[in-house]
């Protein structure tokens, strides 16, 4: 007896032993060896800030070769001064690894496809076959590119690798029990930066915002529909509203336009399971007020880009000063500089331009090995890249990647696509060697709107929206970017991969570039409108140009005179919906009070009184949101096979066709043996929707459907630990200014008044500067930012 008891204290002492020396995973979740992660010396406990104060602010290295001071103030925003670039960079990187490392080093794994080397493949392999899907995009690559061309500028190469240093130097101080807390939490150690990791930064951006594309589903739709009901169904410009520059006649061409060509109905459907595109609700705001709108005489300049909302927080605030140098904003964890904010004599702000810069082309392989295809009556050598997996808890994996001249080629046989026979190139403005990383740094730098107009020709990839304003009384739109000269329809289709001359052969110049300086009407402004009037020569084709933001802003922006700072924090956090204003009274008309029932008049009397306001408390907005997801839903039905890849039209084109022709085709719904009309679905969908809001009563204790509850916004945790995140209540929606949806929205309100006395800044995000989860600084803004409040930001002068 006594030797069973002693075997099984023995088999639990080892059971123990074990478990808490060891990474687990439980039902798919990593649980941390609990004796090294509880160890009250060094475990986890060491991550929180028990002092809750700012950062240390002494840095002494050999490495830096000069005196550096940094000032921390009240929000930990770091002001840094140095007397050349070398050490300011150096500090730069030091000071943000110290506050976030841990996310730098994260989103630089997600983006080069390494996720699963920290947290494994995941649940059914959906972690490896993300990273599977980065490393087929070409994302290691198009950093590597990006590094080649950013090495033939001394400067810019400086910039990235004393950075690199100042990172490195920082990792080089931490043992586990400072390491930060999401690597004691996965079990794992940080690895020696890069200047390449600092590209994929960039390009990982890239791909947020400019690799949405849509070649495959409008081929299909061309296929199923024809080309007279793909222009009612996909318009490449809807008319409505200014577009971001208006010249009408006024602009030239450098270069003889391409003829047209006709779209070809292609002979098959694709397959393809395709990875998820951008985002839909990506976008951003910006304006500026010319002096002789404002209450100074000075221009207010104002920006908010609306992304993921994560924690911890995706910018970083920080001042930079040096010889050369004086700029303060919101730079990019990882990346130096600063990407949106103001020097001492200007400032700017960017938008997503929304342009198409993504191509797809068919490839014929010459048979089954894929070494060659077909390329001008030739056949070409593939290049096959073999990509190795050290996914975490599992065997290595390994995928081989077939590049073209064009791209790679993402899906195959092994891969997301059930075809083998049909295979399709990928090619990205961000595989092109350009060198975006320049534009930033001599945006940091510049003085006047020359120095300004010669930092951004720098930009290529993503496009953008580039807004400025500066102490002189100047404002400026350009927008920016590099963008393929294409002949009318190319780039909206999937594009003959057997022929160069399907290629990108040319590109628009950039003294043709869309571009607006000191306006008559005295503002500027994007929201991801369309860029340019109809007289613009160059064919444009786009992923989703916004059609309501921009129009509330310019409405509002109009009528505003002797304006403040506050009139411009008081429009970023707009919550009045005009799309709602234009298709409500047209949805509550085909509505019979008499036929309803009590909970549906009840509903139907909350919308009728409703101000479009999507405040939080607004039931009215709950309401609305619901029926119209449920009418877009009804009217595409015919979008939603699990087949073939289609995108259903945008919200304006429905509300014009539900106006415009009752009769539509598109209206009718196939499950159902009537031929539907409008009427038909805006009521099924009005009962559908006052179902879906009493089952979320009857979950939620019959509480009201205010919006700000309905919505439950979430600032999530980059792991997407459901407990490290944080849920709010505020109003918004992706079609008001204030773009705030359930994981998405503005991620870094800036106003800035040029005043010549002195440059004015007022900013707030969503999170704080620290990344760790136990400081004060880690989510100080978030309560300002959702209520609309904002921090005064300065510009310091050296201590």
């Amino acid at each position: 007896m006594r030797i069973i008891k002693f075997l099984v204290s023995l088999v639990i002492t080892i059971v123990l032993i074990y478990v808490l020396d060891n990474r687990l995973v439980i039902k798919g979740n990593p649980v941390p060896p609990m004796a090294k992660f509880l160890d009250p010396f060094s475990g986890f406990w060491r991550s929180m800030d028990t002092g809750r104060g700012k950062p240390p602010e002494g840095i002494t290295f050999p490495a830096i070769q000069k005196n550096i001071t940094v000032v921390y103030d009240s929000l930990a925003i770091p002001h840094i001064f140095a007397l050349n670039d070398m050490d300011l960079y150096f500090a730069q990187g030091y000071i943000t690894a110290r506050q976030r490392l841990w996310q730098m080093e994260f989103l630089t794994h997600a983006a080069a496809g390494r996720v699963s080397e920290i947290v494994g493949a995941g649940r059914n392999n959906e972690i490896l076959d993300y990273d599977r899907g980065q490393r087929r995009l070409g994302m290691v690559y198009a950093a590597q590119r990006g590094l080649e061309a950013l090495a033939t500028d001394q400067n810019a190469m400086i910039m990235v690798e004393k950075y690199t240093e100042g990172i490195n130097a920082y990792i080089r101080t931490l043992s586990y029990k400072n390491y930060p807390f999401e690597y004691k939490l996965l079990n794992y150690k940080p690895e020696p930066w890069t200047s390449l990791k600092c590209v994929l930064l960039l390009k990982s951006m890239a791909q947020s915002l400019s690799m949405g594309d849509k070649d495959m589903e409008m081929t299909n739709a061309l296929s199923l529909f024809g080309p007279e009901m793909l222009d009612v169904l996909y318009p490449d410009r809807e008319d409505v509203g200014d577009p971001v520059v208006s010249n009408p006649g006024n602009w030239k061409t450098s270069v003889q336009l391409p003829d047209s060509i006709p779209a070809a109905l292609p002979d098959t459907l694709i397959t393809i399971n395709k990875l998820p595109g951008r985002n839909p609700y990506t976008g951003s705001n910006n304006w500026a007020l010319a002096g002789n709108k404002t209450a100074t005489g000075s221009p207010i300049l104002s920006g908010d880009p609306h992304l993921d909302l994560n924690l911890p927080s995706l910018w970083y605030v920080v001042q930079l000063q040096a010889p050369g140098i004086n700029a303060l904003g919101a730079s990019l964890p990882g990346l130096p500089g600063i990407i949106m904010g103001c020097t001492d004599s200007m400032a700017w702000s960017e938008t997503n331009a929304q342009r198409d810069v993504v191509d797809w082309y068919r490839i014929t392989f010459q048979d089954s090995t894929r070494n060659k295809y077909l390329l001008d009556g030739d056949w070409v050598d593939t290049r096959k890249v073999v990509e190795k997996f050290d996914v975490r808890g599992a065997p290595v994996v390994y995928d081989t990647i077939v590049y073209t001249n064009w791209g790679p080629v993402p899906y195959d046989k092994y891969y997301r696509s059930g075809d083998d026979k049909k295979q399709y190139a990928f090619r990205w403005m961000g595989h092109e060697p350009t060198s975006d990383i320049l534009a930033i740094y001599k945006l940091n730098r510049a003085t006047n709107y020359k120095s300004f107009t010669d930092a951004i020709s720098y930009v290529a990839c993503p496009a953008q929206n580039i807004l400025y304003a500066d102490v002189q009384g100047n404002i400026a739109m350009h927008v920016q970017g590099k963008f393929p000269l294409r002949r009318p329809l190319e780039g909206k289709f999937v594009l003959d991969g057997s022929k160069r001359a399907a290629g990108w052969n040319a590109f628009i110049p950039n003294t043709d570039y869309i571009i607006s300086k000191n306006p008559r009407r005295g503002f500027e402004s994007s929201a991801n409108q369309y860029p340019v009037d109809r007289t613009y020569p160059y064919y444009i084709t786009g992923d989703r140009f916004e059609a309501y933001r921009s129009r509330r802003i310019n409405n509002i922006l109009r009528e505003l005179n002797n304006a403040r700072p506050e009139d411009m924090m008081k429009l970023q956090t707009d919550n009045y919906n005009l799309k709602a204003e234009e298709v409500l009274p047209l949805l509550l008309s085909a509505l019979d009070p008499s036929t309803l029932t009590a909970v549906q008049n009840n509903a139907r009397n909350a919308l009728s009184n409703w101000d479009y306001h999507y405040n939080t408390e607004s039931e009215g907005a709950s309401y609305f949101e619901s029926w119209w997801n449920n009418v877009m839903a009804l009217t595409w039905d015919e979008m939603q096979s699990n087949d073939v890849a289609l995108d259903r039209p945008t919200s304006y084109t429905t509300i014009k066709l539900l106006r415009e022709d009752p009769d539509f085709a598109f209206f009718d719904i196939r499950s159902t043996p009537m031929r539907e009309k409008s009427r038909d679905i805006i009521r099924r969908a009005f009962s559908q929707s006052v179902k879906d809001i009493s089952g979320w009563k009857e979950k939620h204790a019959n509480r009201s459907p205010a919006w700000g509850d309905y919505k439950d916004s979430f600032i999530r945790h980059l792991l997407r630990i459901e407990p490290l995140g944080i849920h709010v209540k505020g109003g918004g929606n992706h079609d008001t200014v204030n773009a705030l949806t359930r994981t998405h929205g503005p991620s870094w309100r800036m106003i800035v008044s040029l005043e010549k006395t002195g440059i004015k800044m007022w900013g707030v995000y969503p999170g704080g500067q620290s990344g760790n989860p136990g400081s004060a600084y880690y989510n100080n803004m978030t309560d300002a930012w959702l209520n609309g409040k904002y921090f005064t930001m300065k510009l310091m002068k050296v201590p």
